[in-house]
Order: structure tokens, then sequence, then C-alpha cells
């Protein structure tokens, strides 16, 4: 067997490739930057930051008449220094729906990707003003984008129980061809869902997974958490039964392409699954047993917090798990009101006497 690579480390393998592609696009003066940042972030988020910094560059030299006859590689930083928070504020509404110039599709951003992109250009001018390298800091003179509270979308404990069990038996109704298929990755699915919804684990953290990083004597998964840290997460009976019906059946039966054996979910093309295959699995079943929610696996996530937080009332408990830096995030989501106490109100109010 060849000499284990973990997921992660090909991923950052991967985003440092990326980066390397991105900084030649740039000029000199970022490419220090990103370089300097490298240092104190994961490749990943670096990578990340290098997007959106170039994107604000390519919007700079579409909609400012001073830089039309530039490249981003001929910015400077005297450029850059003379933003205006006129301009951030354009780059905002900008950021909405835009076609980079590579393409003819456009790109939107809802709140969350605004904001995320506009703290990455907070963070690049902050590099430079606190070296005195610029005098004036454009992003200091904007408020920054507002995340609007969202409900907590979840399965309710009859629907995980209904989602499990179409897993198990929803090839009763299928075509031939079909059944084939859901019997050749039934019990791989099975074993991904069970996981999700009995541990909490983020999908990157599911399909990151090697099968060395489960432990059936302590019944425990090591799992790589944001911010590069490696940590246990523990599971209960009916994770292992499903892992074991896994492990010992199908994925045993697999020839894994070179370079994927050590992967605990094999796709079907035998390689590691990937988080577009489980987001797309996850959308298959949990779209037959509910209309009115749109289920990913961050909602089975969700819907793990909710249900330990509900069976401990121990919030910091909940926030160790799922590997939450920040307990007051974990407080927002999984201490508010519960939709049961929210259908006693419907029954509370009478429009009309019996």
């Amino acid at each position: 067997m060849e000499k284990r690579v973990t997921y992660h480390e090909q991923r950052d393998i991967e985003y440092t490739v990326r980066l390397r592609n991105v900084l030649s696009t740039m000029p000199e003066f970022a490419r220090d930057f990103f370089r300097a940042s490298n240092t104190s972030r994961s490749t990943a988020t670096t990578c990340r930051y290098a997007y959106c910094v170039r994107i604000f560059m390519e919007f700079l030299i579409q909609s400012n008449p001073s830089y039309k006859d530039k490249t981003i590689k001929d910015l400077t930083l005297e450029d850059m220094e003379k933003v205006t928070a006129l301009d951030l504020e354009e780059y905002m509404d900008y950021l909405k729906a835009y076609k980079p110039s590579e393409t003819d599709a456009y790109i939107t951003n809802g709140e969350k990707g605004i904001k995320q992109k506009m703290s990455a250009l907070r963070v690049f001018y902050s590099y430079f003003y606190k070296r005195e390298m610029i005098v004036n800091n454009p992003t200091a003179l904007i408020e920054m984008p507002k995340l609007h509270e969202k409900e907590i979308i979840r399965l309710d404990s009859d629907e995980v129980a209904e989602l499990l069990d179409l897993i198990e038996h929803c090839g009763d109704d299928m075509n031939p061809h079909q059944r084939r298929y859901w019997e050749k990755t039934k019990n791989r699915d099975v074993a991904i869902i069970t996981l999700l919804l009995g541990t909490g684990i983020r999908v990157s953290e599911c399909v990151g997974l090697d099968v060395e990083d489960v432990d059936f004597k302590n019944n425990g998964i090591k799992v790589f958490r944001k911010g590069g840290n490696e940590m246990m997460v523990y599971f209960g009976e009916e994770v292992e039964h499903a892992l074991r019906t896994y492990m010992e059946g199908d994925r045993a039966a697999i020839t894994p392409i070179q370079g994927h054996e050590h992967a605990l979910f094999y796709s079907s093309q035998r390689r590691r699954i990937g988080v577009k295959a489980v987001e797309n699995l996850v959308q298959k079943y949990t779209s037959q047993i509910t209309t009115t929610k749109k289920i990913t696996p961050h909602k089975l996530r969700s819907t793990y917090g909710t249900a330990l937080y509900q069976e401990t009332g121990d919030i910091y408990l909940v926030a160790d798990v799922l590997g939450h830096r920040d307990v007051n995030t974990t407080k927002r989501h999984y201490a508010a009101m519960s939709d049961a106490r929210r259908r006693k109100a419907a029954k509370a109010v009478h429009l009309r006497e019996d």
C-alpha cells in the first residue's frame, strides 16, 4: 500500500497550487501580503482571501475610469490607497450580482458572501496600514454588512427516523437500474447519513475520514477540525452498527483507485467521495421526506446539535462536540426557542368557541 497522504494534506497541496496561480495574476505588493498571511492562516483561508482581493481589483479596473488602461498586475499600492468609502459602498452593491471578465455568467452573493469578501478586504488594507505603508485605510470608514439572523432549519425526530427508513427500504419503488445502484450504495449512504446525524461532524470532516481514523474500541473517530486541530468525536451504537455494516461489507469489496486506498467513504468511481457528492445524496433522500425544508449536510449537523442540547441542556458540551470556538455561536443557534414551544402557540389561541 502506498504511503498514506491524508485528505487534509492533499487538500493543503491543492490550495497551495491554487494560491500560487492566483498570486501570479496579482501585483507584487499583494503577493507580499499573502505570503505573510500564509504563516498565520491556513492555506485554504489565504487562498480565499486572495480570490476576494482579486475580485475587488477587477472591480476597480472595470468601474473606475482612472484604471481603465491598467491590468491587475499594473495596480500599485498608491492606487489602492486612492479608494474611497464611496468606492467600497459601490463595490458591495456590485457584489450582489457581477459578471467576471472571463465568463458570461453572473455570480451572486447574499449577505454572508458580501461580508466575507469585505472582511478579507479589511484584513488586506489593515496589513499595509499597520505597517505604515499607506496612510489611509478606506475600509475603516464604512460599516461592515450586517447578517440577519435566520431560523435554524433541522429535522424533527420523526423525520430523522423516516429518513433512515427511506434509505434502507426505498429500493422497493425503483426500476431495475435504479435498484441496482441503490443496492450498491445503500450501506454507504446509511453510514454517511447516520454518522452525520449521530456525531454532528461537518461534511468536510466526513469526507476527509480515513479508515484508520475509526476506533471501534472506544467508538470514536478522529476528525480534522477547522483551524487545524485534531479531535476525537465519539459515537453511539447506531453509528457503530452502520459503520461496521458498510466497512465489513461494501467497503471491503472495493478495489480503490491508486491514491485513495485509505479513504473511509468511496464514490462509485472508487475514489474518495467528495463534498458535493455527499450534498447531493443528502438532498436526494431528504427531498422525499420534506418539501418545506431544504436539508443540507449542515442542517443534519444542526439536527444533531439541537437534539444534544435538548437531551443534556449543556451548551458548553454542544459547543465542544461541534467544534465551535465561541460558545456564543452555539448559544445563538441551540438555546433559542424550540419549534416544539412554537407549536404550542398554534393551539393556545382560539378564533371561535367550540
